[in-house]
């Protein structure tokens, strides 16, 4: 519904984020010189880019995702929601106040709302109040304020035909990891003309590009992607629409989930995990909930990972991130030793990570790939 209009051509793109990086950017890699393309790595743990290299860059943005495949990225990660006039679009949350500088239009003072969202009031500028139009008119910035702020207000909210064309011009292979964003929500705001769901448009779009095929197969290792969601039924209902592989996400324990009157103590049960199997491939937990954390400090790791993977299930756990803010105590300071933990001694099978360098650097060092990749 109007992405590819406001679409930025991909020289300017390139063009903008050269003369605003503080060290050099590759350009986009449909530019550069064709070739084969380098196959997506699978005999280590996915490095998953979490809202592209956002611990450099404002996070969801072009010059974040082209950043995290210039560092090694597996995958890029993305938070699927909609505007107001149904443009599906890369933002993680549903209002606009903490990552653009929505606050700054004056002429879009009088859009400030308050909705209930996952059973709680929020007050703010909300996406879908917006046209794709209006909200490319807004800046990005960086979520915290300890991280880089010199490209706050330089970069545009993306559409996700924008976020999967960046994955599909890489000179090798790049994933994709879009997730179903706060379903409840957007099909109660937005409307679509045909009469079709929030998650029937963006598996559409998926289609649109050639994404399809089983996990591992040859259509998917051509376009490797992952869909994910906390919304288990969500995941359900797109199972008879496409094959491609998909993600239970998993929050604190204590929290209900934002299609049921569950718990995630509930969600992550043996009753649960067999439930879901048959249309998951994996599940993505707050690491947290796989180790939880007392005063800042590891404590004894519980069985999910474990019960998963006795169900053949995956589990990539969110989110690693570099800074002292984020690291528990026991590492020192060491985001190496960090990775170390959850790869060698938990056994995931990939790593949601604001830091993609780092983690591909990691891997290079233990884990170095076979020539061929």
């Amino acid at each position: 519904m109007g992405g590819v209009k406001y679409c930025l051509p991909l020289l300017l793109l390139s063009l903008l984020i050269a003369e605003c990086a503080s060290r050099p950017l590759y350009t986009l890699p449909s530019l550069a010189k064709s070739g084969t393309k380098k196959p997506l790595q699978t005999s280590r743990p996915f490095n998953v880019a979490h809202r592209g290299a956002n611990g450099e860059f404002p996070e969801e943005t072009a010059p974040s995702y082209m950043r995290a495949i210039e560092e090694g990225a597996d995958f890029i990660e993305s938070d699927i929601l909609s505007t107001k006039d149904g443009v599906l679009i890369c933002h993680h949350d549903v209002n606009l106040d903490d990552t653009t500088d929505v606050a700054d239009h004056k002429e879009f003072a009088d859009r400030k709302r308050t909705y209930e969202v996952q059973g709680m009031n929020m007050t703010g500028f909300f996406t879908v109040d917006f046209t794709l139009e209006e909200l490319k008119t807004l800046g990005a910035k960086q979520r915290y304020p300890f991280r880089d702020q010199q490209y706050n207000g330089k970069f545009q909210i993306i559409t996700l035909d924008e976020y999967i064309a960046i994955a599909l011009d890489a000179t090798r292979v790049a994933g994709i990891y879009p997730e179903i964003k706060n379903p409840v929500f957007i099909n109660q705001q937005v409307k679509w003309a045909d009469g079709k769901k929030f998650e029937d448009k963006i598996v559409a779009t998926l289609k649109k590009y050639g994404y399809k095929g089983s996990y591992m197969s040859k259509d998917w290792l051509k376009q490797p992607i992952f869909i994910q969601s906390f919304a288990a039924t969500s995941l359900v209902y797109i199972s008879n629409m496409t094959d491609s592989p998909k993600v239970f996400l998993i929050d604190d324990v204590t929290i209900l989930t934002e299609d049921t009157n569950k718990t995630y103590a509930e969600i992550t049960s043996d009753k649960y995990l067999d439930y879901i199997k048959p249309y998951v491939v994996g599940i993505g937990p707050w690491k947290d909930t796989i180790v939880p954390v007392d005063n800042n400090r590891l404590t004894t790791p519980t069985d999910l990972v474990a019960r998963a993977h006795s169900r053949n299930l995956q589990v990539h756990p969110y989110t690693y991130r570099n800074e002292n803010q984020f690291l528990h105590s026991g590492f020192h300071q060491d985001a190496y030793l960090e990775y170390d933990y959850w790869i060698n001694k938990i056994g995931v099978d990939g790593l949601f990570t604001d830091f993609t360098g780092s983690l591909h650097n990691f891997q290079e060092l233990t884990s170095p790939l076979p020539k061929l990749q």
